[in-house]
């Protein structure tokens, strides 16, 4: 085999029925949406009652974890490094529980798909690893969100004047 950066095939995020909530597939091995969604349903139903963290299946790699009702994937080669792979789900992982502050449920993960799907195209762009440091992902995809004034700590408010005066100073 030639050595290549492409390494990770697909990054999928499955709920407890198996449909994808979140993913990528960064090769042409499945090709429609159909060839997708089978080959989902397979990979599902292999994994969801067993308790280990890699699987081989179709010729392809795959890594993957469990929680509440929510199944993360990363998929490679059989020719590729599982720690690799293990790390861009670990990765994964770590920054989907930080975005969505520890409250990892699919609910919860719906209402911050946008940042989530963000996540995704940070770790790995058309198949090539970029980061594996989810600090790094959850900081450069965290959206400011509005917190109503009542909400806020003093420090919050102060630090919103000093930026709201700064921009108007700056215009």
């Amino acid at each position: 085999m030639e050595p290549s950066l492409y390494t990770v095939k697909a990054i999928l995020i499955l709920d407890n029925d198996g449909n994808r909530l979140a993913g990528k597939y960064f090769d042409n091995q499945f090709t429609s949406i159909k060839e997708q969604l089978d080959f989902e349903k397979l990979l599902f139903s292999k994994t969801h009652k067993a308790n280990s963290e890699i699987i081989m299946l179709d010729n392809l790699t795959i890594v993957y974890r469990s929680i509440i009702d929510l199944f993360f994937y990363v998929i490679g080669s059989t020719s590729d490094n599982e720690i690799m792979l293990s790390s861009v789900l670990n990765c994964l992982y770590d920054s989907v529980s930080q975005i969505l502050r520890k409250n990892i449920e699919k609910k919860n993960l719906i209402d911050h798909l946008d940042a989530i799907l963000l996540a995704i195209d940070e770790i790995c762009d058309n198949g090539i690893l970029l980061e594996t440091d989810p600090s790094a992902i959850s900081q450069r995809v965290s959206l400011k969100d509005e917190v109503p004034l009542g909400e806020q700590t003093v420090m919050d408010v102060v630090k919103s004047a000093r930026d709201q005066l700064k921009w108007s100073i700056l215009r």
